[in-house]
């Protein structure tokens, strides 16, 4: 995650590009050291693995449509996996390296270019068509509706049509003078989009027309510097029921009405990742490295593990009665759903995990930012 100026001058603008927003802290902060986990009552099973190529500086969150998974990665290749058992459909080089994705309703399949182009495919891999956005593409573009929403770097959201790619509507917001470099996530329910935006602010979007529903603010601003106001909601809102839930940086993570958007509560966070939401909790993994857990119905504080300090954690994920999170050496750890305490732990390829894990059945899927995706189950 890096900071990026909206307007500044060329020099400044490489400084703060390479500046990570955990550099000084990490610096100071190593790391914690795992510890070893004697008598694990949870032991994760490999079911499949499949190679690709690195994310680079971007995230590529699976995505789950029926029976299969759709990965891409910074080389400009797209896959269609069997999710149960990693069995490869078809690969496709799309002929530009690659920035977002993947983004898919099971019938359209979308990444984004790294000069801002707009790739859809079907589900065989053919290309349907191409379009161009305003500015670089971080966000994986969402599909719902007939509609691909796609979120430029710049603000701008903008609605084609999934079969042809024709511009229906676009959205422009404002971008405060620092933001983070990341990709704030989309997600399309029913006939909303749920979109995460600087400032703190989470907007929901009518997938057909662009209209606005509503818009809530996760974190407020604060501090004296602009540093101290990057509020960023950074990860992707969660549908559950009738909720939707954020998390913003140096702000709150809170759950709102899906449909009307009227708070139910918040607390203070801050997290440069998502949340994980079930029916009973709603999980974030902080700045710190801490992981904790939330009541969905009041946001009470359940638990909080802090023995996973400054290991850069993924967004976590709800697996049964697990609570599944990876780190900046491609550690899977498992939690008790329960109280936190760690259950069982899994090995990848070593490689920071960034992208969001995605359940799939009895799966739950795991990309690294070296290009592995890992298949794991519990017996």
């Amino acid at each position: 995650m890096r900071i990026t100026e909206k307007v500044v001058a060329a020099s400044v603008f490489a400084m703060l590009a390479g500046c990570s927003l955990f550099g000084s802290k990490e610096s100071k902060t190593q790391p914690v050291p795992l510890v070893e986990l004697k008598n694990p009552s949870l032991n994760p099973k490999v079911v499949w693995k499949y190679s690709l190529g690195k994310a680079g500086n971007a995230v590529f969150t699976p995505a789950l449509a029926g029976d299969s998974v759709y990965v891409a990665d910074a080389d400009g290749v797209l896959v269609r996996l069997n999710a149960a058992t990693g069995k490869e459909a078809w690969r496709v080089k799309t002929g530009t390296d690659l920035t977002a994705g993947v983004g898919t309703d099971g019938e359209v399949v979308v990444v984004g270019g790294a000069k801002g182009q707009i790739l859809a495919y079907d589900v065989s891999g053919k290309q349907l068509w191409k379009a161009q956005a305003t500015s670089e593409v971080l966000s994986s573009p969402e599909v719902g509706n007939g509609v691909v929403v796609v979120r430029s770097v710049d603000n701008m959201i903008t609605g084609y049509d999934a079969k042809t790619g024709a511009k229906k509507w676009n959205v422009t917001r404002t971008v405060p003078a620092l933001t983070l470099r990341n990709a704030p996530g989309m997600v399309i329910n029913g006939q909303n989009a749920y979109i995460a935006q600087p400032g703190g602010k989470l907007l929901a979007l009518n997938v057909a027309g662009g209209l606005q529903r509503f818009e809530v603010v996760v974190g407020e601003p604060r501090g004296a510097t602009e540093l101290e106001r990057v509020t960023d909601i950074a990860g992707t809102p969660v549908i559950f029921e009738k909720d939707v839930c954020a998390v913003s940086y140096q702000g709150r993570v809170a759950c709102f009405d899906a449909t009307t958007g009227a708070p139910h509560w918040s607390k203070a966070a801050s997290s440069d990742r998502g949340v994980a939401v079930d029916q009973r909790f709603v999980f974030v993994s902080d700045e710190k490295g801490d992981v904790a857990a939330y009541s969905r119905e009041n946001g009470a504080n359940a638990w909080k593990n802090d023995k996973l300090s400054y290991r850069v954690l993924s967004t976590p994920v709800s697996y049964g009665r697990t609570v599944a999170v990876g780190d900046y050496q491609g550690y899977i750890h498992f939690l008790s759903r329960e109280d936190g305490s760690f259950i069982g732990r899994v090995a990848t390829d070593g490689s920071a995990i960034n992208a969001d894990p995605v359940v799939a059945g009895t799966n739950l899927i795991f990309q690294t930012q070296s290009g592995t995706v890992t298949a794991l189950a519990v017996e």
